[in-house]
């Protein structure tokens, strides 16, 4: 494992986290915002445009078309209320106009009239539909965060004496689990951790993340080695696999990073099974990649090859968060199609706490892809509280 700074090319101005990728972009939200707003006044517009056009034209010319469409336009975006509202609007302005211009008892007007009213009826079916699809989609929300709550509960932003925080960035909205998965927990032989990330998506990765995570919190407490760890997590997915048919029976796989914090010596072990490399930020600003020196295949493939795990070691001083994550960070695109590079972008970087540095990294990805990342994200960082200078010793490779 590889413990040297990174280059950083520059200050913390030259890595882009201050700015948008490409040049800038206008801020999405103040777009959705604009389009509400104009959402919310079309009925309205649309109505007083159709008064407007009648009382203009020869009596021969309606605006009933322009009646009908408000309230269909007011049913899928406002309440049941509004919807109401909207389609009395459109009766009494359509009737009004042909009092107004003596025309009400013409078959023209009264058929015009007839199709305000049955529009309006239909507008407000419309609706009633959508508010009940949408109570059904926040229940479906609800069994969700209910369920990723169960899975993947948000570690304590404080645990054996370290900084934690976790972040779970669905690719999909209103998605919110998947694959990703990390977890934290205090031991007798220190903080340990994992980020994974399972083959596959849907309920099988759920199932197969369940198991992962399970393992891991009893392994934890039991193993007195970090390789002990790794291997009750392979026999576990060995076990679940058994379970599976199809594909998944034979080609299941997690790839996974263990972490050991042992308390009191200043030092991580790290287990990587075919993960991306995790990252110690200093707190000067530099910036190591903890580089397996061994490459090792990812749990669930022993039957593929089998060698003992061996954990490798790197300094953690005082003030430096170590930062695990899944691919979904390090293979986000641009829209050039270039892989997002997390060591590059935060070398020279200093944040207060490891909450700030998640925040200031899902902002610089969403702007890096300009919001369309196409993989779920974990990120995990733990921070080791300052105690006077850091101590920024290497006793590792370094890796250029």
């Amino acid at each position: 494992m590889g413990g040297g700074p990174a280059n950083g090319r520059g200050g913390p101005q030259a890595n882009g986290l201050d700015r948008p990728a490409g040049g800038g972009r206008a801020p999405r939200g103040g777009r959705a915002e604009r389009a509400r707003r104009f959402i919310r006044a079309l009925p309205p517009l649309v109505i007083l445009g159709g008064v407007v056009f009648d009382l203009s034209t020869p009596a021969s010319y309606t605006a009933s078309p322009m009646f009908s469409a408000a309230p269909l336009i007011a049913a899928p975006f406002f309440s049941m209320l509004t919807t109401l509202v909207t389609c009395i609007a459109a009766v009494l302005a359509s009737v009004g106009l042909h009092l107004y211009n003596d025309t009400a008892t013409d078959v023209p007007a009264l058929t015009g009239t007839l199709t305000v009213v049955t529009v309006s009826a239909l507008a407000l079916l419309i609706n009633r539909v959508v508010r009940r699809s949408g109570e059904r989609l926040a229940s479906a929300r609800v069994i969700a965060e209910t369920a990723q709550k169960a899975v993947l509960p948000t570690p304590a932003e404080r645990i054996g004496g370290l900084q934690v925080a976790a972040r779970y960035e669905a690719a999909q909205a209103d998605a919110f689990i998947g694959g990703d998965l990390f977890a934290v927990q205090d031991t007798p032989y220190g903080v340990r951790l994992v980020v994974g990330d399972v083959r596959g998506k849907g309920l099988d990765a759920v199932e197969a993340v369940a198991v992962v995570i399970g393992a891991f919190r009893e392994a934890a407490e039991q193993e007195s080695s970090l390789e002990g760890v790794a291997q009750r997590l392979e026999r576990a997915l060995a076990r679940e696999g058994t379970r599976r048919s199809g594909l998944d029976a034979f080609e299941g796989f997690t790839t996974a990073v263990l972490a050991e914090i042992p308390r009191g010596d200043g030092r991580v072990r790290i287990v990587n099974r075919g993960h991306p490399e995790p990252l110690l930020l200093y707190a000067d600003g530099g910036l190591a990649l903890l580089e397996p020196t061994e490459p090792a295949l990812p749990l669930g493939m022993g039957e593929l090859a089998a060698w003992p795990d061996r954990a490798d070691e790197a300094p953690y001083p005082p003030g430096a968060t170590l930062l695990l994550y899944t691919d979904g960070l390090s293979e986000a695109r641009d829209a050039a199609g270039d892989f997002y590079e997390p060591a590059e972008r935060l070398a020279g970087r200093i944040f207060p706490g490891p909450e700030e540095l998640l925040d200031a990294l899902v902002d610089d990805v969403r702007r890096y892809t300009g919001g369309g990342a196409t993989d779920d994200m974990a990120l995990l960082a733990v921070s080791r509280p300052a105690e006077g200078q850091p101590d920024r010793r290497r006793t590792m490779p370094v890796v250029p």
